[in-house]
């Protein structure tokens, strides 16, 4: 156990060698800790929250040059420098649960933002797809307001990803 340790603190690029079989419940609890907390002093991760959102957005702003709002910002993630104000969603897709379901968008009518970035990532954080989305059209393929959760439920998935004017952006995840 201690060599697999050891491998994780060696900054080695080789984590095939990883078999988290061979740590106790614990240890990698306390592991996903540390990585959380190397995460966060990378500037990858905002919040001690899932990753997947705040992943999401870090690295929407690294690829498309946006600049992140602060956390608490309602409304929008990110802009660009023509101002232009990005809401940016995500979903890992996993093998036990393939929904494409993106965290509930707040206050859709209000216009908030102008684009919305929906990012599919694969179990290992890989890009699965990214779509660019314009506000304009976004009610008409998430007309579902939960009342629970207090927003507009999107899905990425059929008509929308047809829609001429979604732009599939997943190439520029891939370099």
């Amino acid at each position: 156990m201690k060599e697999k340790y050891a491998i994780l603190q060696s900054g080695g690029n080789d984590m095939t060698k990883f078999d988290p079989k061979a740590f106790s419940t614990p240890d990698l609890l306390r592991h996903f800790a540390d990585i959380m907390d190397e995460l966060k002093q990378r500037g990858v991760v905002r919040t001690r929250n899932n990753p997947v959102a705040d992943y999401a957005e870090w690295l929407v702003a690294q690829r498309l040059d946006l600049s992140l709002e602060r956390n608490s910002k309602s409304g929008y993630d990110a802009t660009n420098t023509s101002g232009e104000r990005f809401q940016i969603k995500s979903r890992r897709l996993d093998p036990s649960n393939n929904s494409r379901q993106l965290s509930v968008i707040r206050n859709l009518d209000a216009g908030e933002f102008d684009y919305l970035i929906g990012i599919l990532f694969d179990r290992d954080f890989t890009v699965n797809k990214a779509y660019q989305i314009p506000h304009g059209i976004i009610a008409k393929y998430a007309p579902w307001f939960s009342k629970h959760q207090n927003g507009h439920i999107l899905h990425l998935r059929g008509d929308i990803l047809r829609d001429p004017c979604v732009e599939d952006i997943t190439h520029v995840f891939s370099k």
